[in-house]
């Protein structure tokens, strides 16, 4: 591709922006490298993060058992601190397993579905609950790879 047909190349349409690209966008306000991400993860978050999560379907109790409890979150609010550099990894890592859900679900409703949903390879405890640790994304990572390759898990 020429230089002129890449300037006049059309900007991707929302639907073909990735999950990840969009929701990440919405955190930090605009695209980062990940040596960038990880610097503004050692310095917090912003709060809004947490209202991203929201508005992506989580509902207030899993989103304060998985990033931060309610009264830290109104304590951080009061006093117009960002989230920790733990809360924020841990908003993040929610954030980019969503993003990962469902682009291999093909929409939200259905990365939420599988989530939420208790599984038997998990002991019955569902994706979503082993997002508290990096251990436990791990695991739930590979299990939807395995079902984008058709894996039946």
């Amino acid at each position: 591709m020429s230089v002129t047909e890449k300037i006049y190349a059309p900007h991707p349409t929302v639907a073909e922006i990735s999950p990840e690209t969009r929701l990440l966008a919405e955190i930090f306000g605009e695209p980062l490298t990940d040596l960038q991400m990880v610097m503004t993860l050692e310095r917090g978050l912003p709060l809004r993060s947490v209202e991203v999560l929201r508005k992506e379907g989580l509902t207030f109790t899993e989103v304060h058992g998985l990033v931060l409890p309610a009264r830290t979150l109104k304590h951080r609010k009061d006093r117009n601190q960002p989230l920790s550099p733990e809360e924020a990894d841990r908003a993040l890592r929610v954030v980019k397993m969503i993003a990962l859900a469902e682009r291999i679900f093909g929409n939200r409703e259905k990365s939420l579905r599988w989530l939420r949903r208790p599984n038997k390879r998990l002991e019955e405890r569902t994706p979503l609950a082993m997002l508290k640790s990096e251990s436990g994304a791990e695991l739930v990572r590979q299990m939807l790879h395995q079902i984008d390759e058709g894996i039946y898990v």
